[in-house]
């Protein structure tokens, strides 16, 4: 009796903490997402009603549209070069045994613990020198902002293709090799279906990660082109009301509805 009502208290423990992490993490986005409704300019409690106005006034703001168009073609470019790339590095990782292995799967993965700032300084410094060094424009350019996310998008791509690959039955790649299929045929009929779901996962959380990028690019972009997490800093340098609110509810939105999609199709709690 006594160790059911201990396996009980236990259970509720845990789901009570699970409960309070889980509110802690959601509370700032149900603010968020309640104060883009606020009908008042200056947010105050309890509101004074409620209004949509504040949806149409992104549209009347050409620099948050502008902002999001930047992103996006970043994101989207830097996340096909990121499994361009990140792909034949996990496969490299996993399947050869190599000196420098590990040292090169660390460096692969360092861009998601060293701080953004730091990062973002390093590769401008890097522009500079290619400047100098090649004596071409470099600085400030669409391609070396775009160059800066891929470094981004690489650790994401790197590390789910890698967990998707450590899942796989290698007997199957050799029955298929022993049936006559060659490296290339094998790897398009049977690892590459195995480790779409990484390669999915990698590049939508790599797209995120790029699209919300704030410290790069705040070294990296050019003059007169503003990412949208550059635009809403600029903007709430001047003014607070619930426009940015507004477009932080399309940002949840619009992931959400990838996510949601994405996962319908390949199963993203097997990598995740």
């Amino acid at each position: 009796m006594i160790a059911v009502v201990r396996r009980r208290a236990g259970r509720w423990a845990l789901n009570g903490a699970a409960s309070l992490s889980l509110a802690y993490i959601l509370l700032p986005l149900v603010f968020v997402i309640w104060l883009a409704f606020f009908r008042q300019e200056i947010p105050s409690f309890p509101p004074e009603g409620y209004s949509l106005k504040w949806f149409a006034a992104i549209l009347d703001q050409r620099k948050f549209v502008d902002g999001f168009s930047l992103s996006f073609q970043v994101g989207a470019i830097a996340t096909l070069a990121g499994l361009a790339l990140g792909v034949p590095a996990a496969l490299c990782l996993d399947r050869f045994d190599f000196r420098g292995r590990g040292p090169l799967g660390n460096l692969l993965l360092m861009p998601l613990v060293v701080p953004g700032v730091v990062l973002g300084t390093a590769m401008y410094v890097f522009h500079v020198e290619v400047e100098n060094g090649l004596d071409i424009d470099v600085i400030g350019t669409f391609y070396a902002l775009v160059a800066g996310h891929i470094v981004i998008v690489i650790p994401w791509v790197v590390r789910l293709v890698t967990a998707s690959l450590s899942g796989i039955d290698r007997t199957t790649e050799e029955a298929a090799q022993n049936l006559g299929a060659n490296p290339w045929i094998t790897f398009w009929r049977i690892t590459l279906p195995a480790i779409r779901p990484g390669m999915v996962a990698g590049a939508l959380f790599g797209f995120v990660a790029s699209f919300g990028n704030l410290e790069m690019s705040l070294f990296l972009v050019g003059p007169g082109r503003t990412t949208l997490p550059i635009v809403i800093l600029q903007y709430l340098e001047w003014k607070i009301d619930p426009t940015i609110a507004a477009v932080s509810v399309i940002q949840i939105l619009l992931i959400g509805t990838i996510m949601l999609i994405t996962d319908r199709y390949v199963k993203l709690a097997r990598v995740v």
